[in-house]
């Protein structure tokens, strides 16, 4: 069975799609960038201030769900530049504590909003 998750801790979908998809005991989030969700603006400053506000977004659908970062499985980095690798993982890397998920890191070469990351994950949890 299939159930739409959407949570206003997190931003509005800019297209044709959700927040998320829960399908059984997984949990698919669709790639968040640096959207504010309480001004639905990007966030401007550095590409640490960009990958904060991804995770403050991935960690409110996980939570609406009822999911965590620990029940991550994979994950996905897209990055404007590679250049952006070390500052971005270091904190993704924060947000996970062992079992550390399945990853790529990607440069692509134009993101939604022409924003410096985007990151999305796929979790898993056997009590859903």
């Amino acid at each position: 069975m299939k159930r739409i998750v959407n949570t206003d801790n997190a931003p509005a979908p800019i297209g044709p799609y959700s927040q998320a998809v829960q399908a059984g005991q997984m949990l698919f989030v669709s790639g968040q960038i640096a959207i504010d969700p309480a001004s639905n603006e990007l966030i401007k400053g550095s590409v640490g201030d960009e990958a904060r506000q991804v995770m403050k977004n991935l960690e409110a659908i996980l939570s609406k769900a009822g999911y965590t970062f620990a029940d991550v499985v994979k994950t996905s980095i897209f990055l404007s530049d590679m250049s952006y690798f070390a500052e971005v993982n270091e904190i993704y890397g924060s947000y996970f504590k062992a079992d550390f998920p399945a990853r790529e890191t990607v440069a692509a070469a134009g993101l939604p909003k022409n924003v410096n990351v985007e990151i999305s994950v796929v979790a898993y949890n056997t009590s859903h």
